[in-house]
């Protein structure tokens, strides 16, 4: 293993999958949360309690740092106000230690298809609270790169799923293993692009290893669009029994929203629900030759893992 440090911030789905790519490159990495604690971290890996809010401290954390990468995000009812200081805190720490900073992001800054697949040209047309807050956070750090602050790059993945990725894993995967109905938003026949979080965290790592890709927005490789019916069909293959689905409409996202915040957030997005959603992610691939996962292989993996968790707690109770 050679010395380059590389600094996560966020020990979720995409902080892990970034490390894990990073340590089969052999690179020394440190990531960093709130607790200082997280599941599934290997030996050699250090684990730090940091407040990535804080200028003072993502400095420290980062020293001597090659590489930085935001993988870290507030909670979904709180990216007002919150998302942007967060990311001007890490984007603060990694100029002050002349580190590059690759930031995972999503499509939301692009507004609605209007039947048009999305790629890095689409310009920017947010009409939502989120999509909005995400154009103008996207428009700060490639301003911050134009005015030689410090080195970015940005990898924008669909709605993803995969190992470690609890939202999806206990919604559909786990459910789907325990016999219980899944829950999906919207129509179930609609393209969309589903992105597998082991490409995405892929992505970063090669960002954050190699120069060619900085000063822009790239897509993650990802699988054809498919219908989410498509979705419950390699789901039902992969646990070999029926999946019983129910789809969420926007009244009834609206409905559930009255009493859960996080859910109240997700009605303005349901639009990537009602009508085909397809991501265009050519490019990574054509410079950088990584392919996407194909989908059935990216279900039955996500659904060994869950096999795995559900057989954890069974052996912990």
């Amino acid at each position: 293993m050679n010395n380059e440090l590389h600094v996560i911030f966020g020990t979720g789905p995409l902080g892990k999958w970034t490390m894990r790519t990073l340590i089969g490159l052999g690179k020394r990495v440190r990531l960093v949360n709130r607790s200082g604690k997280a599941e599934g971290i290997p030996a050699g890996v250090e684990l730090v309690a940091g407040d990535a809010y804080d200028v003072a401290s993502t400095t420290r954390l980062t020293q001597g740092a090659t590489s930085v990468y935001q993988c870290a995000q507030p909670a979904y009812h709180q990216w007002a106000g919150n998302f942007p200081r967060l990311q001007d805190a890490i984007l603060a720490g990694a100029a002050a230690n002349g580190a590059k900073l690759i930031v995972a992001e999503n499509l939301y800054m692009y507004g609605e298809p209007q039947g048009q697949p999305l790629s890095e040209s689409t310009p920017y047309a947010a009409h939502t609270h989120k999509g909005r807050l995400r154009q103008a956070m996207t428009e700060s750090l490639f301003a911050a790169h134009q005015r030689g602050e410090v080195r970015v790059a940005s990898a924008r993945g669909s709605d993803f799923f995969g190992p470690d990725e609890p939202i999806q894993g206990e919604m559909v995967f786990r459910a789907a293993l325990a016999g219980k109905r899944v829950t999906m938003l919207g129509r179930l026949d609609m393209p969309h692009t589903f992105t597998y979080v082991a490409d995405f965290g892929r992505t970063l790592a090669i960002l954050g290893t190699n120069d060619t890709g900085l000063g822009r927005a790239w897509h993650v490789p990802s699988a054809p669009p498919v219908p989410q019916s498509e979705l419950v069909r390699l789901l039902q293959a992969a646990v070999g029994q029926p999946v019983k689905v129910m789809a969420a409409s926007p009244l009834m996202v609206r409905l559930l929203g009255l009493f859960n915040p996080t859910i109240r957030e997700m009605n303005e997005m349901m639009y990537e629900w009602m009508q085909p959603f397809v991501m265009d992610s050519s490019a990574f691939t054509k410079a950088f030759g990584l392919t996407a996962t194909p989908l059935p292989q990216a279900v039955q993996e996500t659904v060994a893992w869950a096999r795995g968790q559900i057989a954890r707690l069974q052996s912990a109770s």
